[in-house]
């Protein structure tokens, strides 16, 4: 069963190719969804696919790209009705399309 999964992302992650790594890792796993920077430094992923890819993907998110210095990751189950069929780069955001 697919789920999806809302990530934010903190430390160096910006300026590193972060985005461009998330989407490469994400599509090797089969998953669907999208990634952008958010203004306040952070990274922001939607992603959609089967429970262990989704883990395996946080575990690469990570590590990150060669530049990238990865401090954590929050990770929140988010209801989404619809499939998502690719996983693509989005525009950058002002804030994170979830509130706390």
């Amino acid at each position: 069963m697919r789920i999806t999964q809302h990530l934010l992302i903190t430390g160096r992650v910006q300026g590193v190719s972060f985005r461009f790594y998330t989407q490469g890792c994400a599509n090797r796993l089969g998953l669907s969804g999208w990634v952008r920077n958010l203004r306040d430094g952070r990274v922001e992923v939607v992603a959609q696919g089967l429970p262990e890819k989704l883990e395996e993907l946080r575990k690469l998110l990570l590590v990150g790209p060669e530049r990238a210095e990865v401090r954590g990751i929050e990770v929140q189950a988010i209801a989404h009705k619809e499939d998502m069929k690719e996983f693509k780069i989005s525009d950058d955001g002002e804030a994170p399309c979830l509130k706390k």
